[in-house]
This record gives structure tokens, sequence and C-alpha cells, in this order.
């Protein structure tokens, strides 16, 4: 398969692919269907891309993020690739254009939005045309146990009626074990080969503060971060307006993005982000969706996430380069209290459980001492062997304390009272609660009533959510969120090995001002010229109208300020640099670097 490398170089600018992507690529070129689970920033479009350019006819990819489909066409223009999008934005003669290029087979990917896709007549117009494939992108939209489910989405699964020989791939960065099955009922890929990879992205540095003046909090965080593009996320409006509006007169370079603005207004902020003229943008959490600027460093939740789904994907957009980056948690109780009046206004009851089980997980996460990346991946179904040592906790651990015998109770107490119920329960039986659920199920009859008295009821919670964390419980969200025990509790039950946990803390990390992503990965002379090469981007961006790191990114400037290649043989070996851009830009590049004392 050496003509797949010579397009993964000539075409993408790499050298080499990351994980199960050849596995992805072959398995679609075959003509199989995939479902892919794979970070953000983790390659989910190559996997697509790569094989619409070896396979006979036209890459369908539907997506819902209209900004997503913009980047990734310009990337993919940039790097000589015939790709074009299909939406609502487009004018009418750049619709038609687009169809025209479309039936004259002038196009190898075409990214689509769902609602365009299953229009009956754009249905009818695929069918005389030949398809490489049809590719889902954010496929957890399709699934009512998904963070984002869309009603519309779903009706993706009829497609496979329409075009039953051509290949399916389905990819999606988050999706828990109940979200993966559903894609694969709706979506009809009963037989598809599927990737799993691992959700770590072990360049994120995870932390979480308590809540105490978040704003002199924010303050302090930013001061160490240099000149470095990022995004603060709040939940309402209103605190998006007034956190710009503070950072600003605080001397931070801040715009204000929400659903409030007109279009005009959220256009000319997105631009101004990804083209790196305005460093900060706090939001509410529509915004980042789909933005492929890879040189995010940190993202700040201002509030608490309602979902770890919406977290995980909302930190994942920093780093996507590769680089060091940094996401910062504000935890506070009234967060949690507010989230749980909202969800106590749903008609819905089933929505409203399975929502209340990812809450308290987020809370869950938020109040963990146990290494953070491990209670992050562990919800999304993968296990850490060992503590990260890039997260709050593993970086500052608080004091640990012998709790084999308490987490013996907790398991013992999971199994009297059947794996049949949840946190809240288990903690009133150990406690010995006198209460009417205790009473209907004679659980103040059981050995393990009343034997946790030694703990009150926020210690033992917390105990048994670094069980969960540490894989000795798990909570069934399809069983109204009851704990059961995994095969490891047993071990643990046997007296076959001893454990060890955090006790709560109270005192905040003090945030210190750090290097920036380039600072750390080059010298002084280096840094220099990397600082040079980003102003020859930045001028060449603005003159094709494109986001700088569509031109190169970041990842790219560091490697050549590095490696200094001395002429296009060279220059091509450096990652991101393809044959179409060394045409277009090599000559430029090569001369500044040759120029460098």
């Amino acid at each position: 398969m050496s003509s797949l490398h010579d397009t993964l170089r000539q075409v993408f600018g790499l050298a080499e692919f990351r994980p199960f992507q050849q596995d992805i690529i072959e398995q679609v070129i075959a003509g199989g269907d995939a479902f892919v689970l794979m970070p953000t920033g983790g390659g989910k479009s190559l996997c697509y891309q790569l094989p619409a350019l070896h396979l006979r006819g036209l890459g369908i990819v539907v997506s819902p993020l209209i900004s997503l489909m913009k980047d990734q066409v310009d990337a993919l223009v940039a790097n000589g690739v015939r790709a074009a999008m299909y939406n609502s934005t487009l004018e009418a003669d750049e619709a038609r254009s687009v169809l025209d290029r479309l039936h004259g087979g002038e196009l190898d990917l075409l990214y689509v939005a769902p609602e365009r896709m299953m229009r009956p007549g754009f249905i009818r117009s695929l069918e005389h045309i030949p398809l490489a494939l049809i590719a889902i992108d954010e496929a957890h939209c399709v699934s009512q146990w998904g963070h984002d489910f869309r009603p519309e989405y779903a009706a993706l699964g009829e497609l496979r009626q329409h075009f039953p020989e051509v290949p399916f791939i389905a990819l999606t960065a988050t999706a828990d074990p109940q979200t993966r099955e559903d894609i694969v009922q709706v979506l009809g890929l009963h037989h598809a080969q599927q990737y799993i990879t691992s959700f770590d992205r072990p360049n994120i540095r995870y932390s979480v503060l308590e809540k105490h003046q978040p704003r002199s909090q924010l303050l302090r965080f930013l001061g160490g971060q240099g000149d470095g593009s990022g995004i603060i996320y709040a939940l309402s409006r209103k605190r998006v307006e007034e956190i710009a509006e503070f950072l600003v007169e605080h001397g931070f370079p801040a715009a204000a993005y929400h659903a409030g603005l007109s279009a005009d207004s959220r256009k000319y902020v997105q631009e101004r982000f990804i083209r790196d003229e305005l460093p900060i943008v706090v939001a509410t959490v529509a915004f980042g969706m789909g933005i492929d600027k890879p040189n995010v460093r940190f993202v700040v939740h201002y509030d608490l996430p309602r979902h770890m789904e919406g977290y995980y994907q909302e930190t994942g957009r920093a780093g996507r380069d590769g680089l060091a980056a940094e996401a910062l948690l504000l935890f506070g109780t009234q967060d949690v209290a507010t989230a749980r009046y909202h969800l106590a206004q749903s008609a819905n009851e089933a929505q409203r459980r399975i929502d209340a089980h990812k809450l308290n997980a987020m809370v869950g996460f938020s109040e963990s001492l146990t290494c953070r990346r491990r209670v992050l991946l562990g919800y999304l179904g993968e296990q850490l062997e060992n503590d990260c040592g890039n997260c709050d906790i593993c970086l500052d651990p608080p004091e640990r304390y012998d709790a084999t015998e308490a987490a013996r109770k907790v398991l013992s107490c999971v199994y009297r009272v059947g794996q049949s119920f949840g946190i809240k329960h288990v903690v009133d039986v150990l406690r010995g609660a006198d209460n009417e659920r205790i009473r209907k199920f004679s659980h103040e009859h059981l050995t393990t009533y009343g034997i946790g008295q030694e703990h009150n009821h926020a210690e033992w919670v917390s105990l048994v959510r670094q069980l969960i964390h540490r894989g000795y419980l798990l909570q069934d969200i399809a069983a109204f969120s009851v704990l059961k025990l995994t095969p490891q509790a047993r071990q643990l039950l046997r007296d076959e090995e001893t454990l060890e946990l955090a006790r709560p803390r109270v005192r905040v990390r003090k945030v210190t001002k750090k290097k920036s992503a380039a600072a750390i990965e080059l010298s002084t002379e280096d840094l220099r010229l990397f600082e040079t090469l980003r102003e020859i981007r930045k001028q060449l961006a603005g003159e094709q109208r494109v986001p700088p790191y569509v031109i190169f990114g970041d990842a790219t400037l560091v490697e050549m300020s590095r490696e200094r290649p001395a002429s296009e043989s060279e220059l091509l070996q450096v990652n991101g640099v393809g044959q179409v851009k060394l045409e277009r830009h090599g000559a430029t590049f090569l001369e500044a670097i040759a120029s460098d004392e």
C-alpha cells in the first residue's frame, strides 16, 4: 500500500499514519464499513479524506457543523484537493456552481449538511453519480444517549437503503458504550469493523479549582498563559458578556460569542479568532464546534459543564497540534444546584434520568481526588493503568490513607443490596439511616447496615466515587445508575490486595506563569526563528484570506525552526509540508530560514 503513504506525504505533508488510521483507510478502500471512535485532534478526517482520493467516484461527508466544513474545505483546497461544501450558507449562484462541479465529476470530496443530504431530490441526484464513500461525522448526534442528540440526524439511517453498495464510515470523538451501540443500530453498521482508539490527550493538563472569587482565579490563570489563544466557556449569555467586558477592562483582548448576537457579529468574532487576531473568546458551549484551529492553548470552563462528553469535547479543542495545552474547570456547588434545578424541569422522565446520570458523573470528576485523566477516560470506557502525571492531582497530590477496610465495607454493601441501588442509598445503609426507602426494602436487617458510622455522608460519597474511578464499581446508566461490582472488586473483597485513596482537600492550587508551548519545544535561538516564521505565515494568510493554520500549523513551524531545512527536499520532510504547499510557500520559508543568523 505504498501509494497510501505517497498520498499521505505528497498531499497532506505527513510522514506516517497515526494509530489505526491506515487500518481504517484500507478497510474503507476494500469496500467495508467502519465505525471510528477517535479523540478530537486524533486524525479522524484523514480516515475518509485519503480513501476518497484513492477510490473511484465522489466522497460524501455529512456533518452538522458548518464551521467545520469551511475549515476542512479550506485546508483541503490548500493541499490541492478538489473539495467543496453544500449547505445553507451558500448564495444561490455559489450553490449552483457546487452542483455543476458535482455533476461534472470535478470534485473528490463534498461536505453536506444533514438536512440537505436527506432531501429526496438530492438523494436521487446522487444515485446517478459514482460514490467512493459516505462519511457520517459527529455520529453521536444520531443517538438519544448522546450528549448532542439531533432528531434530524437520526434520519441518516435511511441512507443505507439508497446506497447499499457504498462503504459507510461513522466517526465521533465522544461516545460512551450505550451511545456506540445506538450509532451502530441507527446507521445500520452491524457488519462494520469497529476501531476504538485511546481517548487520551496526554498534552492537555486537566485542572479543577473550587470556585472562590472566580474572576480573580481567572485573571491569575490567564496571567500565566502569555499570548496564547484560548476559549472561556460560560453557561449563560449574560455571564459571557460580563466576563468578556471584565477581561477587556483588565487588559486581556477578548470578545463575547453567543446565539443572542447577530450572525454578522458572531462571524466577525469567529473569523478574528481563527485568524489569530483575537486571542480570547468568551462563549457559550456552541462556540468552537467544528473549528479546526490547532493552536488553542487553553480552555477554561467558568461554569460546570452538564456532562462529561461535552467537557471532553470542549477541552479537546485545546492542543490539537500536539503541543502543550491546559484545561481549567472552576467548580462550585451552586453550579450543581442550578443544573439539578434545570434538570427537574424536564417533562421527559427517561431523558431526565439520563441527564441526571451524566451530571452526577461530571460532579464526580470535579470532586475527584484521584488522577483526573483516569476519571475522564474511565467514564468513556477506557482504563488508564497508571496516573497521568499531567493533571492537578498528579502534580500536587492530596494526602493519602489506607482505605482498604472502608472500601470493603462499600463493596460488601453494594453486594448485599443486590447491586440494584445507587450511591445515596448505599451510603444511607452504611450509615444506618432510618428512612422510608430503607424500611421499604428491609435493608435495616442487612449485615452492612450501620457499619459505616465512622465517616460522614460526604466522606462516604467521595470514597464511592473513587472506587468508581478506580474501576472497582461501575454505574449502570441504562438501569437508573445503580452500582455494580466489577471483576476487580473480588480481589479487594477476598483480602488479596490493599487500597490507598486520597483524603478530600479544600486548598486551591496556585497557578504559576509558564512558558509558551513553542518555548517549551525550542531553544532561544530557534524560538526567534519561530516568531519570524509566524509573522510570514500571518502575512500570507492575510493575503490569501485564510486562517494562518491553513498555511502551516504551529507544530510545523516548530519543526522548521528546530530542524532548519536548507532545501526543498529537506523541507518536504517536515510534517505538514506537502507537495502543493511546498510549491506555493516553500521558497518563502526556506529564504527566511536561511536568513536567520
